[in-house]
Order: C-alpha cells, then sequence, then structure tokens
C-alpha cells in the first residue's frame, strides 16, 4: 500500500464498512482536534467508543469512555488514533490484539508509523496514515 497517496475508493470502502470506531486520545477539551471528529462521527451515525486513561469511567459527548481498547465490550470496527507517531506503534498492537480485529486502523493527521502499518497490513487490517476521516467524508461527499 502506498501510504503517500489513497484512492478515493480505498477510503470511501474503510469508511462505508464501519459502524464502530474506538478513538484513541479523545478529550473532553472542545478546543481539541479529538473531540471535534468524535463529534463529527457521532453526527454521522457512527458508534464512538472514546479510549482515554485518564477520562475512563466518565461519560465524554454522551459516551462510556474506556481506559483501553480491550476494555471496550463490543467488536471495533476502526481504531482511529489520536497519538504521536511513536505512540501510534503501542496503540496499533493493541488493535492488533482484539478479537475479532479491527477492519481498520486510521492514524490522525500528522501520524504516521511506516513499521506499524505493516504489522497491521500482514494481518489483513487496512491502514491509513495522515488522515481524517472529518476531512475525508466531506471531500468525497459523504456527508
Amino acid at each position: 500500500m502506498d501510504h503517500d497517496s489513497y484512492s478515493a475508493a480505498y477510503i470511501r470502502g474503510i469508511l462505508e464498512s464501519v459502524k464502530a470506531i474506538a478513538l484513541v486520545g479523545a478529550s473532553a477539551n472542545p478546543d481539541r482536534a479529538s473531540h471535534h471528529v468524535m463529534e463529527f462521527l457521532l453526527h454521522q451515525g457512527y458508534e464512538v467508543y472514546p479510549i482515554n486513561p485518564g477520562l475512563a469511567g466518565k461519560t465524554l459527548l454522551g459516551r462510556m469512555v474506556y481506559a483501553s481498547l480491550a476494555d471496550v465490550p463490543k467488536a471495533i470496527d476502526m481504531v482511529d488514533v489520536f497519538r504521536n507517531s511513536e505512540a501510534a506503534g503501542e496503540t496499533v498492537d493493541e488493535a492488533l490484539a482484539l478479537s475479532p480485529l479491527p477492519k481498520a486502523i486510521w492514524l490522525q493527521l500528522g501520524v504516521r508509523n511506516d513499521a506499524a502499518a505493516a504489522r497491521a497490513e500482514a494481518h489483513g487490517v487496512a491502514m491509513v496514515m495522515n488522515r481524517c476521516p472529518a476531512i475525508e467524508m466531506p471531500r468525497l461527499g459523504m456527508v
């Protein structure tokens, strides 16, 4: 996979095939990008499971916050990662430990980890890096 250029069909295929999204690095601060993206995804009809150990057990935008991916009581279709590039590798590994595996792992704008992407793709998990679904969906006419 060329992670410098994604086809519209590839991005659209991921976004149309997922329902349950774990958002790692969710923030209660409405000025943070993760907060805006979570709100956007909820408004688009996705089930969003915020992940933030510091907020675990509280609610964020009406959704229970979990400490880790493994704590989410439902199968996750996509993991949306708001962590830096190095830490994203750990999150990818956590996602790859889930059963069933997520269909996709999405690293947000400015986040790229090619080694983690290779591990995910070796498990048949689609990867997107340095992109934002809240930008891609309007760009593709999906809203």
